[in-house]
Parts: structure tokens; C-alpha cells; sequence
């Protein structure tokens, strides 16, 4: 699949286009939390309002920046690894968001390769220039920062291990501090050695509802351990992003763009799956369900404009098998001419702004949340969801999307829905809408600001209970 260079567009979208691509790791990374707190149990909930129209949303002003009270406070941010995946990005959009309010954020990388990796040290770069002081995991600073940290947010599950590895013997200096921040939905990561401590913790902090009563239930039945207490935080869009999605014309050079670099038309129609490539993401349940679809409409002898798939998320440089069994399907299905495979990339926003229908077909328990969700929701595209983990919590089914089952069950249900989709422009051009006004009524940064605040106060209100060494 040959890309044209930027270079080759006109001046005046050349420009434009490479502004917008200096906002790509805001536009990825880009997370909000939406909870709503019960001020007697101290417990996230989400508050399901009235959606408000986009008009009454964009007169609204934005409120004080909550986070304020986080200025000269000492965060340690301990993640699993640094990669381009969710939670890593997720966390450095936190780190950048205590920056802007004046907090020290520190960041260790538990995980690293012995040799130099480009995305590491790109990654690196990012945070460094935005002031968060990245050091060795294994070393004495990170110890004595851990010791001296108002408060140590540990990412993912995995993250754990540092504890016993690292820490040790000062691990009853800091467990009342630590904020644990999980996104894991996978049965493999309930091992006791990485989450043992998790009693012990400030508090849990979780991506939706169905992934909080999932480790709750688990825990108890599996490790005999309970959950500490469990803040509910969905995530959310970056104002970065928010601008872009709002921009007609920045949608439209980049629409053009890359479907110029596709071999897309403008009056094609184009379902996107963005995610890693990996069975788990679905994309060859999704693969089937294209072909479905185009079978559907053959045989029905529908009228619609020509329909192409697109997956974002390859690793052009490692192909899997996993992938290779998505490209042999493609070619023994000779539906070449209407897939395309697209390299993983940090810049979602281009290719938002490219299609038409944005497929979610994460697979077993679902998304512990689904970031790409909601950013497809404010680039006002319907979402083909799986039924399952927090996409049922953003996606209000025949209303901003349609869900269907995971697994082998779901294959012919999302073919029809694609083709509900393809034959009828109004609920297609609708849903987008009413996804748009969701997400502004729920998934904007200063809601993710409120949210954050109150479990990073909590937090701080448990540790003064307990005074650093």
C-alpha cells in the first residue's frame, strides 16, 4: 500500500496537515475520566445525564482547573513498560496534566529492554521536555523518591512486582500512598505475586463499572483478597483532540489525505477497526464480517457506495502470524482491492477523520474501557461495538452505535449492521451526532479533571494518616 508524501498535497493543506501531526501524541495518548462521586461512600459512579445539544455543550465555559491543589505535590508514576500501548500513553497523559498544574511527577519504567529502542527513547524525549523527571526503576532514587512522593500511582496489574522486587522492606512506607491504577480485563494477570498488596493500597482506581465488579469478584473468589477501596474512572478526549474534531477544515485535508493515500474515494464508504493487531481486538472477526456484509448485498442487490475496511494498528516491520492469517483471508477471499492494512501510529486523528464507521470488536470480556471509542464519538462516527466490558458503557445501543455479541456469534449480527449502516445515510450521519453530544456531556477533560481530583484528595487525605519515614 503506497502513501503519498505530504509534500505532494498544496501548500495551503501541507501546512495544515503537519500542524496537525505535531499534535499526534496528544491526539493518541488523550484520556479523560467521567465518574460521578457518592459523597458517602466515597465510591466513583457514573452519573448518566440528559445528553445536552452541541450547541448548549459549546457555550458552556469551562471551570477552574480542580488539579490546582496538586501544585509542588511529589507524584512517582511507576508503569509496567513504555510502549505505544494503552495504558503507558495513558499515563503519560496524567503525568502531562500534573505538570501543567505545577506538581514534581517522576516516572520509572519497570520493563525495559537492554538494548536502545526508538519508541522508548522518543517517548522518553516527550516527557522529559514536558519536565517529568524519568529514572531507573532498580535504582536508589527511585526508592527514595517512593519514600518522599506525596503519592505513587502504580499502572496496570503487572505494575505490582516492583513492589516486592524493588522496594521491599520498604514497601510499609509507601502502601498507603500508592494509587492503583488498573486496566486489565485478561484472567492471566490475576496472580497473587503481582496484586497481593492490593488490600493494603489508598485505593484501586478502574477504566468502568464491569472491570471493577470483574476484579472485585475475582479477587475474592480467586485470591481470597479483597479490592481496597474502587474509584470508577472513565477515560476520555484531550482538549488536542476535541480541537481537531471540531475543525471542519482540518477534517477535511485530512480526509482527503488519507484517502488519496488508500486509493479511497471520497463517496466510499469506510469501517475502521483501530487497535493493536491481535486476535483479542477481533479484526479477523471483523474480516468475516465484511465479507458478510458484501455477500448480504450482492444477494440482496442493495444500492451502496462502494465499501472498503481498513485496520489500523499492523506492525509492518514484525508481521504476526496473526496478521498473516488476516492478509490470507483477505487474498482467498480476493477482497484485496477493499482492505487496507495501515502501520500502528500515535496520529489516530487523520484517520478518524477518514472513515465513515468506527468497528470496536474487542473480543472475551471486551475493552476494560476503549479509549478509540470515545475519540471516534467526537469525530462524530457511529461505532459497530462488541457487547461486552466498557464499551457498553459509552455506546448507547441504537443510539450512537449498535452492539453486537463477541465472539463467533457476533460475526453475522455485525455483518447486517454494517449493511443497516451502509443503506441508510440519516442514522448513520445521526448516531454520529448524538455520539458527539455524549461525548461532550461526559468525556471532555475538565470532567476527567474533577474526577482525578477528588481520588488524587482522597488519596492524599489516607497518606497524612499515615506520615512518611
Amino acid at each position: 500500500m503506497a502513501k503519498h508524501p505530504v509534500g505532494c498535497l498544496p501548500f495551503q493543506k501541507r501546512c495544515l496537515f503537519v500542524l496537525l501531526i505535531m499534535l499526534s501524541i496528544s491526539t493518541v495518548i488523550a484520556f479523560l475520566i467521567k465518574a460521578a462521586f457518592d459523597s458517602c461512600d466515597r465510591r466513583l459512579e457514573v452519573a448518566h445525564k440528559p445528553l445536552h445539544s452541541s450547541l448548549n455543550a459549546l457555550s458552556t465555559k469551562t471551570p477552574p482547573n480542580p488539579l490546582t491543589f496538586m501544585k509542588s505535590k511529589q507524584v512517582l508514576l511507576v508503569s509496567h513498560e513504555l510502549s505505544l500501548s494503552g495504558g503507558p500513553l495513558l499515563l503519560m497523559e496524567l503525568a502531562f496534566l500534573l505538570r501543567g498544574v505545577g506538581a514534581e511527577v517522576f516516572w520509572v519504567t519497570i520493563q525495559k529492554p537492554s538494548e536502545t529502542d526508538e519508541v522508548i527513547y522518543n517517548l522518553e524525549q516527550k516527557m522529559l521536555v514536558r519536565g517529568v523527571q524519568v529514572l531507573s526503576a532498580k535504582g536508589q532514587e527511585a526508592i527514595g523518591t517512593a519514600l518522599k512522593a506525596d503519592i505513587v500511582v502504580l499502572n496496570t496489574a503487572v505494575a505490582g512486582k516492583w513492589l516486592d522486587a524493588i522496594l521491599k522492606e520498604n514497601i510499609p512506607h509507601v502502601l498507603s500512598k500508592v494509587l492503583w491504577w488498573i486496566h486489565e480485563m485478561r484472567g492471566h494477570y490475576f496472580k497473587l505475586d503481582y496484586v497481593k498488596h492490593l488490600p493494603t493500597v489508598a485505593g484501586a482506581m478502574i477504566d468502568s463499572h464491569v472491570t471493577a465488579q470483574y476484579w472485585k469478584n475475582r479477587t475474592q473468589e480467586r485470591l481470597r483478597i479483597k479490592m481496597p477501596e474502587t474509584y470508577v474512572v472513565h477515560l476520555g478526549n484531550s482538549k488536542e483532540l476535541m480541537e481537531v474534531a471540531e475543525d471542519g477544515v482540518a477534517k477535511r485535508v485530512l480526509r482527503e489525505h488519507i484517502r488519496e493515500s488508500l486509493g479511497v474515494r471520497d463517496e466510499d464508504l469506510l469501517f475502521a477497526i483501530i487497535n493493536s493487531v491481535s486476535r483479542g481486538k477481533g479484526q479477523d472477526l471483523f474480516l468475516r464480517s465484511f465479507f458478510e456484509s458484501l455477500e448480504l448485498i450482492q444477494v440482496k442487490k442493495l444500492k451502496v457506495p462502494s465499501m472498503h475496511a481498513v485496520i489500523v494498528g499492523s506492525d509492518m516491520t514484525a508481521q504476526t502470524k496473526f496478521e498473516t492469517e488476516l492478509r490470507n483471508f483477505v487474498m482467498q477471499k480476493k477482497i484485496q482491492d477493499r482492505v487496507h492494512f495501515v502501520n500502528k501510529t500515535l496520529t489516530v486523528a487523520p484517520y478518524l477523520a477518514a472513515v465513515d464507521v468506527l468497528v470496536q470488536n474487542s473480543q472475551a470480556r471486551g475493552e476494560c474501557f476503549g479509549r478509540i471509542t470515545i475519540e471516534a464519538m467526537a469525530f462524530q462516527l457511529p461505532v459497530l461495538g462488541t457487547a461486552a466490558g466498557g464499551t457498553t458503557e459509552i455506546v448507547v445501543n441504537g443510539t450512537t452505535g449498535l452492539l453486537h455479541p463477541v465472539g463467533k456469534d457476533g460475526v453475522t449480527p455485525l455483518a447486517k449492521n454494517i449493511v443497516k449502516l451502509a443503506t441508510h445515510v440519516e442514522r448513520r450521519l445521526t448516531m454520529g451526532k448524538r455520539g458527539y453530544e455524549r461525548v461532550k456531556e461526559m468525556f471532555l477533560e475538565h470532567h476527567m479533571a474533577h474526577r482525578i481530583a477528588a481520588v488524587l484528595k482522597e488519596v492524599l487525605r489516607k497518606s497524612k494518616g499515615h506520615p512518611h519515614p
